[in-house]
């Protein structure tokens, strides 16, 4: 008899959500303005006019350094519950998470090694070498 009136009031939140999200579409579809201008369509930064495309070429080392941020980021989130859990687990634990942090700072190494690291100015002048 629980898991009946579980699965009621989700469906009832469900179908809240839904109704809730589809009135305010509908009522801002029906308030909202409608008008087509020129600077309709212009994106607005900081009061200034665009002078040129926003479609750049980056170069990939820029999303190298968000992938390591992401992964190390991931890898401070496992650190902190270890910490949390540290006397739960005990040695093993410790243990483990010696290897993992050794895992990730041989990766560290290996990429620093490579070059993976190095993005500023020597590094174009040896790429163009």
């Amino acid at each position: 008899m629980e898991s009946r009136a579980t699965l009621w009031s989700l469906l009832v939140y469900l179908a809240v959500v839904v109704v809730l999200a589809a009135g305010m579409l509908v009522v801002s579809w029906l308030l909202g303005e409608r008008h087509r201008e020129a600077a309709t369509d212009t994106p607005y930064e900081s009061g200034m006019l665009p002078t040129g495309s926003a479609r750049l070429k980056f170069p990939a080392d820029f999303y190298l350094i968000a992938m390591f941020f992401v992964i190390f980021d991931l890898e401070s989130v496992f650190v902190f519950a270890w910490a949390i859990a540290m006397h739960q687990l005990g040695w093993a634990g410790y243990a483990e998470m010696l290897v993992f942090v050794g895992v990730l700072l041989a990766g560290l190494a290996y990429l620093w090694r490579v070059g993976a690291l190095d993005w500023g100015p020597e590094r174009l002048r040896r790429r163009r070498c």
